[in-house]
Formats: structure tokens, C-alpha cells, sequence
């Protein structure tokens, strides 16, 4: 019985040992083996300096902690973002800006040893960008980066030139800027009622622009129209006298010829028409017995 019992106590005293190796293998591959994610960068410090970057994903060695240690950074595009920022333009006229900026680590090395992790690192963003874009607004006026024409507004340009400049400062920092954009762009109060009054000026002085042209595009549409109306009259005019002195000279000649067939009737049905026009029922003539043109009322056609 006794030597049963040795057995089993033998047995159960070997698998502890080798569940204690084991846990203590598991522990000791935990302190060398670490895993990299795609997302991250991974730097190896060795007493707090760092000996190595690895930024491929995957499982690597090191030596166990505290001998060797990982520092992880997201090497993800991040977003920075702050509150309003009041600045002056290049005219000397204030505005307040809400921005947004957009980032990642590009040296993870110079990163840790500069600004350590992303409270340090925005940190230095703030000066970075509040740096830029005071010196790329004292370049603009006012109404280059708020304006009605389109073709005078600058706001792009002027973040492209922030975005230049803040890249240079934060490579100092491990740091690439990607861009920047405004979020708004605002006057402070003592500033508004003159933004919107200049405003205000730019459009009546377009709507009077546009009215000015609209008056001599219409006064030279009526000048072409009143021309092409005297073209018009006068060829018709000129067409009118053409035709009517085609008839009178039609009327001449249909005369003529009736004169010449029969120049008594002719002279009789011309006499008529005299009377016609000159004698109505309120005419009085005093002629001679002998004018020609009482030969046809006195009933006498030799004029006796």
C-alpha cells in the first residue's frame, strides 16, 4: 500500500515539475518573442536607447526584458486638430482660423528621442502649424482668401505654401506632414460688420457692372436693329418707286398707244377726268364761251 502510494506521489511531483518548466518556457518566450503589427512601428531599446526599427509585420526576437524593451508607434496617417487661431493677414486685418492637420511618423527613432509619444508630438504640431500658417497669411491680404471672384481668391495657395513650410519644420521631429485644410475661416466681431459692408460694396459694384454691359449690349442691339430697319425702308422704297415708275411708264405707254388708235376719244375720256378732278357739286368756274375745256358741257365737240 505504501508503495502505491510513493508511486502516485512520484508521478504527481513530475508533472508539476514539467508544468513548472513549462509555464517558466512559456514566460521566458513571452520575454523574447514579441509580435509587430502592419499598423505600427516597433523600436527595440536596449537601457531605455533604442538599438533597432522594425516596421514589417510579423513575430521577432529580442533579448528578454529589462535588458531589451519595444516601444510601439502608430505609423498610421493621424489627425490633429485644435481650436480657433486668430491671426493677421497681410493688410493687417485679423482672422480666426479653426484648422485641421493631418500627419504620421516617418523616423520612429528621432520621434522617441525628440517628443517621446503623441501628447509630446502634438505639442510640437501646434507650433508647427500655428508657426505656418501666421507666416503664409502675412503674405495675403484679406480679400485674396475671402472673395466673390474666384479668380482672385488665394486660399488654396496659401494652404499648399502652409503645408511646404510645416513639412520642413516637423521633420526635426521624425514627423511628415501630410496636409492641412481649413475648417473655417472667421472674423472676430470688431472685424465683421467691415468684412460683410466690403462685401456687400464688391456685389453692387458687380451687379453695376453687369448693368452697365447689359445697357450697351441693348443700346447696340437696338443701333443694329434701328439700322437694319432704315436698310429695310429704304430697299423698299427704293423697290416701291421702281415699280411705281414702272407704271406710270406702263400708264404712258397703254396712253400712247389709245392716243394713237383714236386721239379724239383719247382726248375726250383725258377731258373727262379733268373734270373730275377739278369740278364737284361746289365749284363755281368762270371760264370764257371759248376755253377748250367747256367744248364737251356746251354739247359742242368742235368747241363752237
Amino acid at each position: 500500500m505504501e508503495k502505491a502510494k510513493t508511486i502516485r506521489w512520484n508521478k504527481l511531483n513530475k508533472r508539476t515539475i514539467v508544468g513548472i518548466v513549462l509555464a517558466g518556457l512559456l514566460l521566458f518566450l513571452t520575454l523574447i518573442i514579441y509580435k509587430v503589427d502592419v499598423t505600427e512601428y516597433v523600436v527595440v531599446t536596449q537601457f531605455g536607447e533604442p538599438v533597432a526599427t522594425v516596421s514589417e509585420p510579423g513575430l521577432r526576437l529580442k533579448l528578454p526584458d529589462p535588458v531589451q524593451s519595444v516601444r510601439r508607434l502608430d505609423k498610421r496617417i493621424q489627425i490633429y486638430q485644435t481650436s480657433s487661431l486668430e491671426l493677421l493677414t497681410l493688410d493687417k486685418k485679423s482672422v480666426a482660423i479653426d484648422y485641421y492637420g493631418t500627419w504620421k511618423i516617418v523616423d520612429p527613432v528621432i520621434y522617441l528621442k525628440t517628443v517621446k509619444d503623441k501628447i509630446g508630438a502634438e505639442a510640437r504640431l501646434l507650433d508647427v502649424f500655428s508657426s505656418s500658417l501666421g507666416v503664409q497669411l502675412g503674405k495675403y491680404n484679406l480679400d485674396q482668401l475671402v472673395n466673390v471672384d474666384s479668380e482672385k481668391l488665394q486660399l488654396d495657395t496659401m494652404l499648399d505654401g502652409t503645408v511646404s513650410y510645416a513639412k520642413e519644420r516637423a521633420l526635426e521631429y521624425g514627423i511628415e506632414v501630410v496636409d492641412a485644410q481649413i475648417r473655417i475661416l472667421n472674423f472676430p466681431e470688431a472685424n465683421k460688420q467691415s468684412v460683410y459692408d466690403r462685401m456687400k460694396a464688391e456685389r453692387e459694384q458687380m451687379a453695376q457692372k453687369y448693368r452697365s454691359e447689359g445697357s450697351e449690349e441693348a443700346s447696340k442691339i437696338r443701333t443694329d436693329a434701328e439700322k437694319e430697319q432704315q436698310i429695310l425702308l429704304s430697299e423698299a422704297y427704293k423697290q416701291a418707286q421702281q415699280i411705281k415708275g414702272e407704271g406710270d411708264a406702263e400708264a404712258i405707254r397703254i396712253y400712247g398707244e389709245a392716243f394713237q388708235k383714236d386721239p379724239a376719244f383719247y382726248e375726250f375720256i383725258r377731258t373727262l377726268e379733268t373734270y373730275e378732278k377739278t369740278i364737284d357739286g361746289n365749284t363755281t368756274l368762270i371760264l370764257p364761251s371759248t376755253a377748250e375745256i367747256l367744248k364737251y358741257l356746251s354739247g359742242d365737240s368742235n368747241g363752237n
